[in-house]
């Protein structure tokens, strides 16, 4: 088995655990905690690093955590739009696996399909649909 695929798993299961809102609660009974705490250490400069430096720890972890699980929903969602076009007669293939594209070009599309919805707006506007394909 891959390190990668363990750290999938790893990733998937960290992030299922943080976002429960036990997991939550716990974090904010530890701040309790700490602030309770903080009389019997007479609010010292160690009391503050101790609550400091955990949460920078769990801080970082968390940012590439984050960017895991974000990262291989984002590249689900694509296959799944890319999927979509590909099935769909009528779509423009070349809007497939659009997000590998170069700024300019991805302009021109984005363009594009701003004319196109302003046209739509304009039709309804106007009290015709909104509806088919412009360029039929």
């Amino acid at each position: 088995m891959s390190s990668v695929s363990i750290y999938s798993r790893f990733a998937k299961a960290a992030a299922r655990f943080c976002g429960r809102p036990r997991t939550f609660m716990l974090a904010a009974g530890v701040i309790v905690v700490w602030v309770v705490t903080g009389p019997l250490f007479d609010f010292s400069d160690t009391w503050q690093l101790v609550i400091n430096t955990g949460t920078t720890i769990i801080t970082f972890l968390m940012v590439f955590l984050i960017q895991n699980t974000q990262n291989r929903d984002t590249e689900a969602i694509q296959i799944k739009l890319d999927e979509l076009i590909r099935a769909t007669e009528g779509a423009h293939n070349a809007l497939l696996d659009l997000e590998e594209i170069e700024e300019d070009a991805l302009d021109r599309f984005r363009r594009k399909y701003h004319a196109l919805a302003a046209a739509a707006r304009d039709d309804l506007a106007r009290g015709t649909k909104d509806t088919g394909r412009p360029e039929a």
